[in-house]
């Protein structure tokens, strides 16, 4: 991962369980510019069981028909369905991620060298999952939607005992104490990334509350990051002025497509001009240095003022106020220098609009 903030075009189950479809979604995220492309990969009969229940906007986007488990059966990708996406993701030169639901699936991943790991927000109390995901040793990208800040922690010593420890632990306690160990939090800044999140699809702005990627910055001393469940891309690129290394966005080639997510993720137009937005306000944010850019020093004479003569003064007279005057261009003596003129005597003659000289 990268210095800018590494976006992750989240392709998410938007194929509709179809791997055309799939492979139309990574040209898309690489024409659109952005870092990763992420599916979902899972097995659903080790996902949910027959009697979970569907959230309210998958019932809006997918009907009643069928159950979560049925759902899910429908949008599994299989490991040739993977292959394939690699593939594809080399081809077009975009790093490849997918967020793994279960640890068979999370081994299978590691195969593929994906550059991080993410944990999603409903599997950060997943502690055998979270366990798993820190001892492949990679960098890990945790979701924090529905989360307190002690479950929050909670998640994390679990990822720092997965990093510092080689045994199995015993107690619930270990994880706190690896998660307070010197060790333990050496470990999670170098891998740990957390990102803020509404578990909302989509989510309302007044309830995004993007000042808490603030709050889990100071609270953990890791970076912070924002998966995006708002509609359009203000959200995300006010985000990323406020410090978001990562951004995380659903995309699909067409929001009125079947399916549970496509209603709340970008078009590929939209995907591109966030991208865009993204690294204008990158570049935008720069230095916090406070001088004059190379750029503004050409013009500091045309927009500045110097000291001038308000009237014709003659050599000897007295400096009173309303005898000088400032006026543009700035190449002369600043008007900060007024009052230090004030009282002296003038060295020589000087016409209306002159400049004068020290």
């Amino acid at each position: 991962m990268s210095e800018s903030v590494w976006i992750i075009a989240e392709a998410g189950v938007n194929h509709n369980g179809a791997i055309d479809r799939a492979l139309q979604l990574v040209d898309v995220a690489a024409d659109a510019g952005a870092d990763a492309v992420k599916f979902q990969t899972f097995r659903a009969d080790k996902l949910a069981t027959a009697r979970a229940a569907k959230a309210d906007y998958q019932r809006t986007n997918t009907g009643e028909s069928n159950s979560q488990l049925e759902m899910l059966r429908d949008l599994e990708l299989s490991a040739d369905d993977h292959r394939r996406i690699v593939e594809r993701c080399r081809q077009k030169e975009i790093a490849f991620m997918s967020t793994a639901f279960d640890v068979e699936s999370l081994l299978m991943l590691e195969g593929f060298n994906v550059p991080a790991i993410k944990i999603p927000s409903g599997d950060l109390t997943s502690a055998d999952l979270l366990l798993s995901a820190a001892r492949l040793r990679r960098k890990l990208i945790m979701s924090t939607g529905m989360a307190t800040l002690g479950e929050i922690e909670e998640a994390l010593g679990v990822v720092a005992f997965g990093l510092t420890m080689h045994r199995p632990p015993t107690r619930r306690a270990d994880f706190q104490l690896a998660y307070l160990s010197a060790a333990g939090r050496d470990a999670l800044r170098s891998n740990v990334t957390l990102l803020h999140c509404v578990t909302e699809y989509p989510a309302e702005p007044d309830i995004v509350n993007l000042r808490a990627m603030d709050t889990m910055a100071s609270a953990f001393g890791l970076p912070v990051g924002y998966s995006d469940h708002t509609m359009g891309i203000e959200v995300s690129l006010a985000a990323v002025a406020r410090g978001a290394k990562v951004i995380e966005k659903h995309f699909t080639l067409d929001r009125t497509l079947p399916g549970p997510d496509h209603a709340a993720s970008l078009e590929p137009a939209e995907l591109k001009r966030m991208v865009s937005g993204i690294r204008n306000i990158e570049r935008a944010l720069g230095s916090a240095i406070k001088g004059p850019v190379a750029a503004e020093l050409r013009n500091r004479s045309v927009a500045r003022r110097s000291l001038v003569a308000a009237r014709r003064i003659a050599q000897g007279e007295v400096f009173a106020a309303e005898m000088i005057s400032a006026k543009r261009p700035g190449d002369g003596l600043s008007p900060m220098e007024a009052w230090n003129l004030i009282g002296r005597r003038a060295t020589r003659d000087y016409d209306p609009d002159e400049q004068i000289e020290p």
